[in-house]
């Protein structure tokens, strides 16, 4: 039985910070998006933006925890951010800074805390019943960078915190030799590399028929089916779940990306590649889950 209790799931992502508060049930009190604060190299600033939004989730009655994920390398048992590039953060004391802004505020909460895709990937394996609940799955949100969780029978493969860094493969051959993935293959790179405000400007540029967004956004399919090709060769997923800002264009990423993939994986079992449930979400969803895990006196990922 879950433990009594309101809890705050927050995601930092490069550009916002999203928050969510649920009930025992699961049920959304509160919703709430700020943007991530900038030149904060030690999450000093972060930290007080999360404990303002728990003192906002009092208002909805009594807190129990929060859960608290970030992007990047992440150490859960330290509670440590060994580094996120898009947060300017390395070996950054993430839990502690939140744990005492949160005292500081009056709040006194157990802090769970972990990584934004193993922690959206828990939230997506659960709305994902039995389908998702054995053998390999590959969870990959193409938000402002690109990272993959890969569950294994319901269990989330962390490889010491550094497992699904795909992001930050470099490219070895043709003309985007020498480029990390993710400066390619997420939403962030297709918004900057067609000269739109956000990525959907770039995806409406794209049903526009405009030749440079275009041709950007069959690149950015052409590398990410290379990195889950070779994700999925090595695995043996059976399906991709695919989410982030990115994949909320729907059959315009996932058409071509799964014709991209089934003709690199010739003789590979090719993996059903799905739209996440819970959208850009998941890692708030999935932060509320190790919230409530922490009541419930479970292990964490």
């Amino acid at each position: 039985m879950a433990a009594a209790g309101a809890v705050l799931g927050v995601d930092v992502g490069g550009t916002g910070v999203k928050a969510r508060l649920t009930d025992t049930d699961g049920r959304v009190l509160d919703d709430h998006r700020v943007p991530t604060p900038r030149e904060d190299p030690d999450g000093t600033a972060l930290a007080a933006v999360v404990a303002d939004l728990a003192v906002r989730a009092a208002d909805h009655g009594p807190l129990a925890a929060v859960g608290l994920v970030t992007p990047g390398v992440v150490d859960e048992t330290s509670g440590t951010v060994v580094l996120a590039v898009n947060l300017g953060w390395r070996d950054v004391p993430a839990r502690e800074r939140v744990r005492a802004a949160l005292l500081a505020r009056g709040v006194d909460v157990p802090v769970a805390f972990g990584q934004d895709v193993r922690a959206g990937a828990l939230a997506e394996v659960a709305a994902g019943g039995p389908a998702l609940a054995t053998g390999s799955v590959s969870f990959v949100p193409v938000g402002t960078g690109l990272a993959s969780t890969l569950v294994v029978d319901g269990a989330v493969v962390s490889g010491g915190g550094w497992a699904g860094e795909i992001g930050q493969v470099r490219i070895p051959t043709g003309p985007h030799a020498g480029l990390r993935v993710e400066e390619i293959a997420s939403a962030g790179a297709v918004a900057r590399r067609s000269g739109a405000p956000s990525a959907h400007a770039a995806m409406l540029r794209v049903r526009d028929g405009d030749p440079v967004a275009t041709t950007v956004w069959h690149e950015c399919v052409d590398v990410l089916a290379d990195a889950l090709a070779w994700t999925t060769a090595v695995a043996g997923c059976h399906t991709v779940v695919v989410g982030g800002g990115l994949a909320e264009s729907g059959p315009l990423l996932l058409d071509p990306l799964r014709t991209a993939l089934a003709g690199r994986l010739v003789g590979v079992r090719v993996p059903a590649v799905v739209p996440a449930r819970h959208g850009d979400a998941a890692g708030a969803i999935g932060a509320g889950l190790l919230a409530r895990r922490a009541l419930d006196g479970r292990v964490l990922v």
